[in-house]
């Protein structure tokens, strides 16, 4: 196995992008971030069986399944602040095999309070294990390689959209709910496996911030405008991405598409151009720069809205493309951004973006899910195009 703790090596940045050492890392780094984040989006594709289930409305059942994102959000922040006194290796591993209980036990919750407990309980455990390897990428990789391990992460990440909502909705129709929550159980454990045999114990980077400036840490760094933007268009992104793809469920399972459990498990097919589009996002962000790749992807986001609109399932399934593809770019190169900006306190830095995006995420479940179901499936999407004008504006403050 790879190790993703050792350092690259100044003769390593002149390496052959096909190389197979190079590929191998950026494999181990995508499966990481598949098995860490794989229960975060999966249930979005069961979420009207759920609401059935629970007998509740569209935007009471997808706030209870998005409520993970307030638990990541709460634990970027705390992970931010202790991260200069955290072993990476050991945080990740713990948080991945802690991640195993509550998802386990979604399978007996007997009422929606309960769910929504579990899943803020996924959402610490899960930003836990993701701010950490956040800074750890950071520390570990050079300038030049960083971008592509972020983008390598983030590829995980859309990954674990597509297979974990596929994998989900077909476990769901055939065996039921409770077995569905069993089977991610499993693969949360098999990241804690992956991350025993990958990483290596690193001492984490204590140079820069004792423990009791790290306060003072984060208040420069909201000071700095290129960060306090990166933050803000995190938290834009979430918003936008939980926006579409939450509250698209109900309108896919609706008249006139009317589409079936598992024909809506195929449809995160969707998903998978965005695993190839990503992982380039790093090296176009390298060439051309972070503001020119973050609102190019915007546009492309921007640009699949009205197509959802249509009542035609090969319009919905493009924007849906698009959209995709637009905002996890975006992401990359936020995130590789972050990275960047932050010389010092990158802990602190990814744990402070962790936390707004995530905000965004349960922020924006509540008011499109409000929108939603007051005002329909236009009115959502039209909170969408407002966050993604947000994020494009504050796209200017992205200087290097």
């Amino acid at each position: 196995m790879t190790d993703l703790s050792a350092p690259i090596k100044p003769t390593a940045m002149t390496m052959d992008a096909h190389s197979p050492g190079l590929a191998l890392r950026s494999l181990v780094i995508g499966l990481t971030a598949f098995l860490t984040v794989v229960d975060l989006f999966a249930t979005q594709a069961i979420l009207p069986s759920l609401t059935r289930h629970y007998g509740v409305t569209p935007a009471a059942m997808s706030l209870a399944v998005n409520a993970s994102t307030f638990g990541m959000a709460v634990a970027g922040l705390v992970v931010g602040f202790l991260s200069p006194h955290i072993d990476r290796r050991t945080g990740i591993l713990l948080s991945l095999t802690l991640l195993a209980i509550p998802t386990s036990l979604l399978a007996t919750a007997p009422n929606l309070a309960v769910f929504t407990g579990l899943r803020v309980a996924q959402g610490l455990c899960m930003a836990s294990a993701f701010a950490l390897t956040l800074a750890h990428l950071g520390e570990q990789c050079s300038a030049i390689e960083s971008g592509g391990a972020f983008a390598a992460y983030i590829t995980g990440n859309v990954a674990s959209n597509l297979v974990g909502r596929l994998v989900s909705a077909a476990i769901a129709d055939s065996l039921g709910l409770a077995w569905n929550f069993y089977f991610f159980a499993a693969l949360n454990l098999a990241g804690a496996a992956l991350v025993y045999f990958t990483i290596a114990r690193v001492q984490p980077t204590r140079a820069t911030a004792p423990a009791a400036s790290a306060l003072a840490a984060t208040i420069a760094q909201w000071r700095d405008s290129r960060l306090r933007a990166a933050y803000v268009i995190g938290f834009c992104i979430l918003f936008a991405f939980i926006g579409t793809f939450t509250f698209v469920n109900f309108v896919l399972v609706r008249s006139p598409l009317s589409l079936g459990m598992m024909d809506l498990g195929f449809v995160y097919f969707v998903f998978l151009p965005s695993v190839v589009t990503t992982l380039l996002a790093g090296k176009v962000a390298s060439r051309l720069g972070t503001r020119p790749t973050i609102w190019g992807s915007l546009a492309i986001a921007g640009i699949g809205l009205p197509l959802m609109l249509a009542p035609y399932l090969g319009a919905v399934l493009a924007g849906m493309v698009l959209v995709g593809i637009g905002t996890f770019s975006a992401q990359a190169a936020a995130t590789g951004f972050v990275g960047q900006a932050a010389a010092e306190n990158r802990g602190i830095a990814s744990g402070t973006y962790l936390a707004c995006y995530f905000c965004g995420g349960l922020i924006g479940t509540a008011v499109l899910g409000r929108l939603f179901d007051a005002y329909g499936w236009h009115a959502c999407v039209a909170g969408v195009g407002l966050a993604l004008a947000i994020a494009a504006l504050l796209t200017l403050a992205l200087k290097r």
